[in-house]
Formats: structure tokens, C-alpha cells, sequence
């Protein structure tokens, strides 16, 4: 089958090539606005599965992928900053201290939908207003969930422990692509 994956970004697609898979990027056009009273722990695979519901275009060999990653600090959803502010605000309320990264998937066929998602911890070490100011400047954090990316320098250097898949926290939890991947060759036609 045919993998369809419906991403823009860079750490997605090098996870999925990674993997060993080959693939197409598509685009979808989706308002990603979740319902008031949701779960955080569910907010991740509604996203994922709303952008999936959206691409129209699949044919009889094509499997879509899409994703979603939640920063979940203190029962509040971080999402993408708007600006340097933003980004230093949420930054700082994350040092020395641990949150929450759900990454939802969803895989579709013609014929079936299967949506995951996967968590982990991060607990980060104190990060001083020059370090926050450093990363900021340095790696413009502005398309990600939470204001950071943690294969970058703010997740190397202050990044203290891990509990779960370093993946997850990157933005696609290969195993369950992994998984279900290989699942999806089984499906009846």
C-alpha cells in the first residue's frame, strides 16, 4: 500500500523515513479546534483523527497517516506559541518541572480507521531567562507544541529525565506507526 503522510514537518517525515517506509506528502486543510470539554489525554488522537477525516482523496492502495502532539502542563493544553513572549512564558513554567506529551495517530484505509495515542513524561531541569532567551533566539520554537523541540539544544542540555518514547515527545510514536503499519497489510480488501 501506498503511504500517504499528511505532515508538514520535517521531524515526522525523517521519523517515517527512518523507519524504513516510503512515502508521499499530502497536504489537508483542517481548523484543528478542539471541543470545550475534552480530555487533554484525548485531545491529541481527536486532532489526529480530524485531520484524517479531512483528506477526501484516498483511493483503494493508499493508507493516510496523520499526527498531533499535546504539551500538557497542569491540566492545560500548550500549544504552539505566537510569539517570543509566549514562548518564554511556557518555557519557564516548564522548568524544573515535569509535564505531559501526548502524540495521537491515526491510520485510514478506504475500509478501516485506527487512531492511537501514546504519552510520555519530561521533567526538565532549571532553565535560567538566558538560557530560555538563547534557546528562543537560537532555534525559534514557534512551530512547536510546548515552545520546544527536544532534539534541540533546550532538550539536550536541560532535559533531566524521560519516561516513555523519546519519539512521542519528538512527534510521532514510530512504534505504533510501526505496528499498525503492519497490521493495515492484513486488512481484508
Amino acid at each position: 500500500m501506498k503511504i500517504l503522510l499528511a505532515s508538514q514537518s520535517p521531524r515526522r517525515k525523517e521519523l517515517l523515513a527512518g523507519l524504513g517506509f516510503e512515502f508521499e506528502v499530502v497536504k489537508i486543510d483542517c481548523d484543528e479546534i478542539l471541543p470545550e470539554n475534552i480530555q487533554i489525554s484525548d485531545a491529541a488522537a481527536y486532532l489526529s483523527e480530524l485531520k484524517a477525516e479531512s483528506y477526501e482523496s484516498l483511493s483503494e492502495n493508499e493508507v493516510l497517516l496523520t499526527a498531533d502532539t499535546i504539551v500538557s502542563f497542569e491540566n492545560q493544553i500548550l500549544g504552539k506559541p505566537k510569539d517570543k513572549d509566549e514562548a518564554r512564558k511556557m518555557i519557564r513554567s516548564l522548568s524544573g518541572k515535569t509535564h505531559q506529551v501526548y502524540t495521537g495517530i491515526t491510520l485510514k484505509t478506504v475500509h478501516k480507521t485506527i487512531t492511537e495515542t501514546d504519552v510520555a513524561e519530561v521533567e526538565f531541569d532549571e532553565i535560567s531567562d538566558n538560557e530560555i532567551d538563547f534557546y528562543i533566539e537560537n532555534y525559534k520554537p514557534f512551530d512547536k507544541a510546548g515552545s520546544y523541540g527536544i532534539q534541540e539544544w533546550l532538550g539536550m542540555a536541560k532535559i533531566k529525565s524521560i519516561k516513555g518514547s523519546f519519539y512521542t515527545i519528538m512527534g510521532l510514536p514510530t512504534h505504533l506507526v510501526y505496528k499498525n503499519l503492519k497490521q493495515i497489510q492484513k486488512f481484508p480488501k
